[in-house]
C-alpha cells in the first residue's frame, strides 16, 4: 500500500521541498525572529494542547460561526466525550488563564504562541487544514494604548523581516450597545435585498447580521456599498477609544499605510472595539498576512474575572509565502562550519574525534562517512553550505596534517593536527562576533 499525506496538509522538509515555503531553513527562522520581537516587547510563550473539549470554541469562537457549524475537526473519545482540535488559540489560551488562577499572580498579563491549529476547509493558496498560527494575548489593559502596542508588535514583526507594501485596516465594532443599534440599523437596509444575498448571508441575516460585512461574495459586496457605516453608530466612549488608537498609531509611526475600512468585523463573535486587519497584495484573494481585535467580555463570559483583552493571530504560511512573493532573502541557519572529508578507516576514525570535540565547543561541525574519494566528497560540503572542508587520509596521518580548504574563496592549506580545534574556534567566534 501506497501511503500518502492527507489532503490539506504539507510536510516541512530539511531539503527537496516541493515549494520554497516548505523548507524547514525558513520556518526556523521567521520562528527566530518571532521569539526575538516577543522578547524584546516582554510577551511570554504559552503552550496548551492540540485537543480540547468542544464545548471550549463552541463558547468562545460562538456556536453560529463557519469554525463551529462547518470547520472543526470534532471527535469521541473512548469516554463518549467531545473533543475538538483547536481551532483557533484565543479559547485555549483563556481556559488556560483562568483555570490557573493567572489573575491572582499580577494585574495583567502578556502571553504570545506558536502553534498549529486545524480547520475542515477548502485547501486552496494560504489556507490549509492545518496551519501554523502566531498569536498574541494582551490581558487585563482597556486602554486604547495596549491596542496601539499590539499592533505595532505585529507590524515590527514584519518590519523585521523585510516586508513590505503591507496595509494595516483598522475597524470599531464599538460596545455592546453600539451593536445593537448598528444591527437594527442593518438588517433595516438588507432586509429588502434578502433573497439577493449568498445563501451564507441569508442564514446570517437572524444570527448575526454583522458577519455579512465579511462575505467575500460579489453579489453581497454589491449589495454592501450603500450600508450604514457601523462607525456612525458607535458610542461616543467608543468613538473616543477608536480616535485614540489611531492617534496614537500615527505617533508610533508605523512603517505601513494606516486605513479605516468600516467593514471588517472578523470572523469570530467575541470582538468588541478596535478590530484590524494587515493586509499584502501579493496574496490574490486571501489577503490577510495578520488579524485580530478586543475581546473585553469574554473572559468573563467563559466563568473568569471581568478583564479586558486584546489580541492577534498570523498565519506563519501567508508571511512566509508574502516573503517569497517579495523576493526577501532568507539566511541559511542549519550548515556546518567545518565539514571533515576523511579517507581510509583510521582518518574516519580521526575525524569523528575533531568533529565532536568541535561540537562541543558550540561549533557546528559534520563529517562525510563511507567516502572513498575526495571528488565525491566535496561536492557535498559544498552543497551544505559549509564555510570549510577538512581532508584527512593516510598521507595526512603520517605527516599528522590536515588539508583545510575555504570554500567560498577556494584557498587551502595545511594545518597540524593538534591546531585544527584551536584554529576554527578562534575563527568561528571572530565570525560570530
Amino acid at each position: 500500500m501506497k501511503y500518502q499525506i492527507p489532503k490539506g496538509l504539507f510536510d516541512i522538509l530539511p531539503c527537496g521541498a516541493d515549494e520554497e515555503w516548505k523548507d524547514i531553513d525558513h520556518w526556523q527562522y521567521i520562528e527566530s525572529i518571532i521569539h526575538d520581537v516577543a522578547k524584546d516587547y516582554c510577551y511570554k510563550e504559552i503552550r496548551t494542547p492540540t485537543f480540547e473539549r468542544t464545548e471550549l470554541f463552541q463558547r468562545g469562537v460562538g456556536a453560529a460561526s463557519d469554525i463551529v457549524t462547518k470547520e472543526m475537526y470534532t471527535f469521541k473519545d473512548k469516554a463518549d466525550r467531545s473533543m475538538t482540535l483547536r481551532p483557533e488559540g484565543t479559547s485555549s489560551i483563556l481556559r488556560a488563564f483562568i483555570e490557573r488562577h493567572l489573575d491572582q499572580q499580577a494585574k495583567s498579563h502578556k502571553l504570545y504562541y506558536l502553534a498549529p491549529m486545524f480547520r475542515y476547509e477548502r485547501p486552496q493558496a494560504g489556507r490549509y487544514r492545518q496551519h501554523h498560527q502566531l498569536g498574541v494575548e494582551a490581558i487585563g489593559s482597556n486602554q486604547p494604548e495596549q491596542d496601539a502596542e499590539v499592533i505595532d508588535l505585529l507590524c515590527e514583526l514584519y518590519r523585521r523581516l523585510g516586508l513590505k507594501n503591507l496595509t494595516v485596516m483598522l475597524n470599531s465594532v464599538g460596545d455592546p450597545q453600539s451593536r445593537i443599534e448598528y444591527k437594527k440599523a442593518l438588517k433595516e437596509y438588507l432586509h429588502p435585498h434578502l433573497s439577493e444575498l449568498s445563501k451564507d448571508s441569508q442564514e446570517r441575516f437572524e444570527k448575526n447580521p454583522l458577519r455579512i460585512l465579511d462575505s467575500k461574495e460579489e453579489k453581497d459586496q454589491k449589495i454592501l456599498k450603500g450600508a450604514p457605516s457601523l462607525l456612525d453608530h458607535l458610542s461616543e466612549d467608543a468613538k473616543d477609544h477608536f480616535e485614540t488608537v489611531q492617534k496614537l498609531l500615527k505617533q508610533l509611526k508605523i512603517p505601513y499605510a494606516i486605513k479605516v475600512n468600516d467593514k471588517i468585523v472578523r470572523g469570530l463573535d467575541y470582538y468588541t472595539r478596535t478590530v484590524f486587519e494587515v493586509v499584502s497584495t501579493d496574496l490574490g484573494a486571501q489577503n490577510a498576512i495578520g488579524a485580530g481585535g478586543r475581546y473585553d467580555g469574554l473572559i468573563k463570559s467563559f466563568g473568569g474575572p471581568d478583564l479586558p483583552g486584546i489580541g492577534f493571530g498570523a498565519g506563519v504560511e501567508r508571511i512566509l509565502q508574502t516573503m517569497i512573493a517579495q523576493n526577501l532573502n532568507f539566511p541559511i541557519l542549519s550548515k556546518p562550519f567545518v565539514y571533515f572529508i576523511p579517507l581510509g578507516d583510521k582518518a574516519q576514525k580521526e575525524c569523528l574525534l575533531f568533529t565532536t570535540q568541535l561540537r562541543k565547543e558550540g561549533i557546528p561541525a559534520d563529517i562525510a562517512l563511507n567516502v572513498k574519494k575526495i571528488h565525491n566528497a566535496l561536492p557535498a560540503a559544498s552543497m551544505l553550505n559549509s564555510d570549510y572542508a577538512v581532508i584527512i587520509g593516510e598521507e595526512e596521518l603520517k605527516k599528522e596534517r590536515a588539508t583545510v580548504k575555504e570554500l567560498a574563496e577556494r584557498k587551502e592549506k595545511a594545518l597540524d593536527l593538534e591546531d585544527l580545534v584551536n584554529f576554527f574556534k578562534e575563527l568561528y567566534n571572530k565570525k560570530e562576533r
